[in-house]
């Protein structure tokens, strides 16, 4: 069975094609600038070509089948035929308490459109394009794994907020958590890295957005994002944890309407907010190391809060047995990793200076003598999604439903 999983963003499509019997890559490719009066780039990769051509494309749905020809060309391509595919798996948000795996339908697409405020980032531009993709390939089913669905398992004391109990009840008001996807995969990567199913395990996720999650046993009991993807950490340009008795405040002294100074909050705060400068840690470091204050606070104010909730992690789960450092920034940033890492020795956690400056794809990077292991492991969200689409596509077979 084919997988083909797709990443969107507002102009972008980026995917990934996978064969499940093998779980290999076959593909993956991007497509930029969609909707937009400019030309973008459409590039593929198979085995060790790539292949990139520059052109407009009108929607997500024409980017789908520019993707879809690229696979299937006669020279080049890795598919026969379109038939191969045998559904398209998203990496979806935010739909409320239509949470886990499901099949893309009008409730689900209603559900997201409804939260589409409280995800602006995200939802709005998923639902665009599933719409579209239901309608130029009808027969070919469309998956959504949400994010929410692998913190299903943490507790209510772990996911409610001190707000009136009705607002749980009836209007969902509580701490979802997400990038669900990402940290069932470093649940289960670090199982096998370690030879151990029974770990207390901090996954700390860092790049563009950001989170920390507690598992034990590889089940989420804790996460650092609350009711939005706003929250927790800051990120590269979203504000994190933020009080929001702030905001009246913010109206009498700027002039501006409630709306504005959320879009302030989603779009040009966090590390972009605080530095003046860039969301992306890269040049923070760059900038920093050159006598920029102003990175180089935004920098140690983000160390800080993932120290923050390391520390209260350490004590929801009574310490743990593995930190694992991923995405962008964890995978990257020797500077984040020390900072973070720093002085815990009273936790039994001792970082090794030496490798981590020496990361080159999965390492472990704690002193020998550490009582918890630090580990570096790059997350692989597409081959989570690939394998919750290929288990909902693949069920109706595997109950002995062949109609």
């Amino acid at each position: 069975m084919k997988i083909l999983v797709a990443n969107l963003g507002s102009t972008s499509f980026k995917y990934r094609l996978f064969d499940m019997e093998t779980e290999a890559q076959l593909a993956r490719g991007g497509i930029e600038r969609i909707g937009q009066d400019a030309e973008g780039a459409c590039f593929v990769e198979i085995g060790d070509r790539r292949i990139e051509v520059t052109q407009r494309v009108a929607d997500h749905a024409a980017a789908v089948k520019i993707c879809l020809d690229q696979l299937t060309d006669e020279e080049s391509g890795c598919l026969a035929n379109v038939e191969e595919v045998a559904a398209i798996g998203f990496k979806a948000v935010f739909a409320g308490k239509l949470s886990g795996v499901r099949i893309v339908d009008d409730p689900l697409l209603d559900a997201m459109e409804s939260l589409s405020d409280v995800a602006p980032a995200h939802n709005p531009p998923y639902v665009r394009a599933m719409r579209q993709l239901r309608e130029a390939f009808p027969r070919l089913p469309l998956v959504a794994a949400l994010e929410t669905g692998f913190h299903e398992t943490i507790p209510a004391e772990c996911r409610s907020y001190a707000v009136p109990y009705e607002w749980r009840e009836d209007l969902g008001i509580q701490k979802w958590g997400f990038h669900g996807a990402s940290h069932r995969y470093i649940g289960g990567r670090i199982a096998e890295l370690t030879g151990r199913s029974d770990l207390k395990v901090i996954s700390c996720h860092l790049g563009g957005s950001n989170s920390l999650c507690a598992m034990r046993d590889g089940v989420s009991v804790s996460n650092s994002l609350g009711m939005t993807p706003q929250t927790g950490l800051p990120h590269n340009n979203r504000v994190g944890d933020f009080d929001p008795f702030a905001l009246p405040l913010l109206m009498r002294k700027t002039g501006k309407s409630l709306e504005e100074l959320l879009d302030d909050l989603s779009a040009r705060s966090g590390l972009l907010g605080m530095s003046g400068l860039s969301g992306d840690v890269r040049d923070l470091e760059e900038a920093a190391a050159g006598g920029h204050e102003r990175a180089d606070l935004a920098l140690k104010v983000f160390a800080a809060e993932i120290r923050r909730y390391l520390g209260g992690y350490l004590v929801v789960l009574g310490g743990a047995d593995a930190i694992v450092f991923t995405g962008g920034i964890g995978e990257n940033s020797v500077r984040v990793r020390r900072e973070v890492c720093a002085e815990l020795d009273f936790a039994g956690i001792r970082l090794s200076q030496a490798k981590n400056e020496q990361v080159s794809g999965e390492c472990r990077i704690s002193e020998d003598e550490s009582r918890t292991e630090i580990w570096v492991v790059p997350t692989n969200e597409e081959l989570v999604v690939a394998r919750q689409t290929e288990a909902i596509v693949d069920a109706p077979r595997r109950h002995g439903d062949t109609e």
